[in-house]
């Protein structure tokens, strides 16, 4: 039989169990109270008479982040962030497609230093910019992507357009945040144009559902029933949504910070830059000159040291670099345009910089090594690597076997030019004459494949940040970018000339987007290179699989289409290839008169490029 002092202990667990329930239920309670938000209305409260809405602190962040254009394509998710940002002086333009938004905020991200920013509404409206998007990752331009959503109680419910976007967009931007809370926005905003700069620069996208972005009043008539159910569950639902609302817009309107963070930016150590005879670089043109190095320019990197400069070496780069002793990858990847690595010397002592540390050594376990590796900024890198130099000299012999290399190069361009074609005119031809007519205040946008691949040997970019071709840095191949970097870019520099080189085949992406030069008064130029095909894929196709299926196009009357929009057009052909010079000018000075305008070129076709690469 069981002594009483046996059975006490026992009995003592009791309390103990009941203690631990009630702490358990207490610390549940509290747990969803905080989820409810019902401490954080306890000291803010909600102002229920304002008419203030989301929308306004979207806008004052980009303001106070400097921002001075929104690309967009509106819908009825977003309405209240555009309406706020005009109204504070931030100009809204409006695109004909989401992608184009995109495109030109990249642009506006690369030529302006800051963020480019892009609103675009829920659904189909965000899944069109994932082209666009990707580009930016790959190009590392700092985009601001603002997407709208259904609203925060109706996702995951068959609202319209709702779909999983943050799936969606998290591999391809370094911060993705859906906004929950009005009070939210700012904080939110902040980080995510903190996080497009810093580190290696990218694209960011800030999810923000509808009820976040309208006013209380509206949203109140949206989500809270006029006349609630009867009976307990009627009431608890009622208070649910109450609640929910209530939470929803508390804090909305208290002051918060509004101004830039402090950016991450990596910097190479002063130990690491070291003594270089062959740069490959796209930094500051005063200390390449400094350096007195010659340099093969890729990417936006072309126009660095601008035209015909001494130390710009434009052909036979496989060669130079089989050659060089030493060579600095300043920015540079290692992808199939330096096939994989495999065009450097094992014999050369090989630097390579970059941000990206998997770009840095991107294939270098396969096909080359580093001698040295940092990651960091490319520009301060080489202003350290000037400062670590001074005095030092090179032997001229080098850099004249490389310019002599490039006069041969450019005699057989010549004659390339002067040969005829079967029909209408020699691409090459007009390339030269295009280089010939070039301001000093152009900014070049290329998209394209066989014409515009011509145009990179011919054509020269007058100055730094005056070629935008659709990767900085990256390897996407995209076609389609024109429209929208022209956008961007002339709102970016509205003193400079903008001129679009297109292929064909690209232009079809960007020909709707003359309507909105035109509804915005963008006056851009289009030089369409009009071979009735998507040339270089036909190259090799034809050649290899003895079919050009897929490949032919027609020579469309381009110019009379962006007429038919409202813009200016030309047409050069072989009935007037003595005026190609003549109608240029005569496109520059509709583009002053305020005009955009389409020169539809047809060209036939030369083996000026054949053997470049499709795939």
């Amino acid at each position: 039989m069981e002594t009483p002092e046996a059975a006490a202990p026992a009995g003592s667990l009791f309390p103990s169990f009941l203690l631990l329930a009630c702490g358990t239920l207490v610390a549940a309670l509290l747990g969803a109270a905080h989820r409810l938000g019902l401490f954080y209305q306890l000291l803010h409260k909600v102002d229920k008479a304002s008419v203030r809405h989301g929308g306004e602190n979207v806008a004052a962040v980009l303001r106070a982040h400097g921002v001075r254009f929104i690309f967009t394509l509106v819908g009825g998710h977003i309405s209240p962030l555009l309406v706020a940002c005009e109204k504070l002086g931030i100009r809204v333009v409006d695109t004909r497609h989401e992608v184009t938004a995109v495109f030109a905020a990249d642009a506006m991200a690369r030529l302006s230093g800051t963020v480019g920013v892009a609103a675009v509404t829920a659904g189909p409206g965000l899944t069109n910019t994932v082209t666009a998007v990707k580009n930016a990752q790959m190009a590392q331009s700092p985009v601001l992507l603002l997407g709208g959503a259904a609203s925060t109680l109706l996702q995951n419910r068959g609202a319209l357009q709702a779909i999983d976007q943050l799936s969606l967009f998290r591999p391809l931007c370094k911060f993705c945040a859906s906004v929950r809370r009005v009070r939210d926005i700012v904080p939110t905003l902040r980080a995510a144009m903190a996080a497009a700069q810093s580190g290696t620069p990218g694209p960011v996208f800030v999810e923000l559902p509808i009820d976040v972005l309208y006013p209380y009043f509206m949203v109140q008539k949206e989500m809270v029933p006029a006349k609630p159910r009867k009976g307990l569950v009627g009431r608890v639902v009622s208070w649910y949504l109450e609640n929910y609302l209530a939470n929803l817009f508390a804090g909305a309107w208290e002051p918060q910070p509004e101004g830039p963070l402090p950016l991450d930016i990596p910097q190479a150590s002063p130990q690491q830059p070291q003594p270089c005879p062959c740069f490959h670089v796209p930094s500051s043109r005063a200390a390449v000159e400094t350096l007195g190095v010659p340099c093969f320019l890729g990417g936006m990197a072309r126009g660095l040291l601008g035209r015909n400069h001494s130390l710009h070496i434009r052909e036979n780069r496989s060669a130079a670099l089989k050659k060089a002793d030493v060579i600095v990858l300043a920015g540079t990847v290692c992808d199939f345009r330096l096939s994989y690595g495999r065009v450097l010397s094992h014999s050369s002592k090989i630097i390579i910089v970059n941000r990206n540390r998997e770009d840095m050594l991107l294939n270098s376990d396969v096909f080359w090594k580093p001698q040295e590796a940092v990651q960091g900024d490319v520009g301060s890198f080489v202003l350290k690597l000037v400062e670590g130099l001074q005095g030092q000299t090179w032997a001229p012999d080098w850099v004249e076997e490389l310019r002599e290399a490039d006069r041969q190069k450019e005699q057989t361009f010549r004659e390339k030019a002067a040969m005829p074609v079967a029909q209408h005119l020699n691409p090459v031809r007009v390339l030269q004459l295009v280089e010939e007519t070039l301001p000093d205040n152009s900014i070049l946008v290329v998209d394209g494949g066989d014409f515009v691949g011509t145009a990179a040997h011919l054509v020269q970019p007058r100055g730094p940040l005056r070629w935008l071709p659709p990767g900085a840095v990256g390897a996407f191949g995209t076609l389609g970018v024109g429209a929208g970097f022209a956008l961007g870019a002339k709102l970016c520099r509205p003193d400079a000339e903008v001129w679009c080189l297109f292929g064909d085949g690209a232009f079809g992406y960007s020909l709707i987007e003359f309507d909105t030069f035109v509804r915005h008064k963008i006056p851009v130029m289009a030089l369409v290179g009009n071979d009735a095909g998507w040339t270089q894929i036909s190259r090799e196709q034809v050649p290899s699989l003895g079919s050009n299926v897929a490949c032919g196009l027609a020579y469309t009357e381009y110019h009379k289409a962006a007429m038919g929009l409202g813009a200016r057009g030309l047409l050069l052909s072989r009935e007037n290839e003595d005026q190609v010079v003549k109608v240029l000018h005569d496109a520059q000075q509709q583009c002053r008169d305020g005009h955009p305008v389409v020169v539809n070129i047809l060209i036939g076709r030369t083996d000026f490029r054949d053997g470049s690469i499709a795939v």
